[in-house]
């Protein structure tokens, strides 16, 4: 008896464990895609912030780029180099929300990307882009991609 009351304890233990591994895997990603959100469109329109989180997401199930959201935003980063996919990330700038607690930017970013993680919400708006720019920019790339449309300050773009 002795022995399958430790076993159960063990049990237990392993599973509170791995639900709270889980948790904190799943707060990190959501922050990760809020973060992308937030310096990318904050100032944009709501279609847009949910457009840019599509494209991580997008990216996540594509072949090309890593399987995390964090390590969707993060890839390219090299330090002293500024490769990354997502200039926010390598601009040099402190990427810590300011006011975060009082910050409804913040906040509108955080819905967003805990929808688009748990429901899907908003899944497809992009219709499968990978890539997107600011309006304002005519990166080289985009010609090798296939234009989906604009929305809001952003053009997007799918793989060919």
């Amino acid at each position: 008896m002795k022995k399958l009351m430790i076993a159960i304890a063990i049990a237990i233990a392993v599973t509170a464990s791995s639900a709270q591994a889980t948790e904190e895997y799943e707060n990190k990603q959501i922050t990760c895609l809020a973060q992308n959100i937030y310096f990318e469109a904050r100032s944009s329109s709501f279609a847009d912030q949910v457009a840019v989180a599509d494209v991580v997401m997008n990216r996540v199930e594509h072949i090309s780029y890593p399987n995390t959201i964090c390590g969707v935003v993060r890839q390219g980063y090299k330090k002293g180099r500024r490769d990354c996919q997502f200039s926010w990330y390598c601009d040099g700038k402190s990427d810590n929300i300011p006011n975060k607690q009082s910050n409804d930017a913040w906040w509108d970013a955080v819905d967003i990307a805990s929808d688009m993680y748990f429901n899907g919400t908003w899944r497809g708006i992009t219709e499968g882009a990978t890539n997107y720019h600011a309006s304002y920019v005519k990166p080289a790339w985009r010609k090798k991609l296939i234009l989906v449309g604009s929305i809001g300050e952003h053009i997007f773009y799918r793989q060919r």
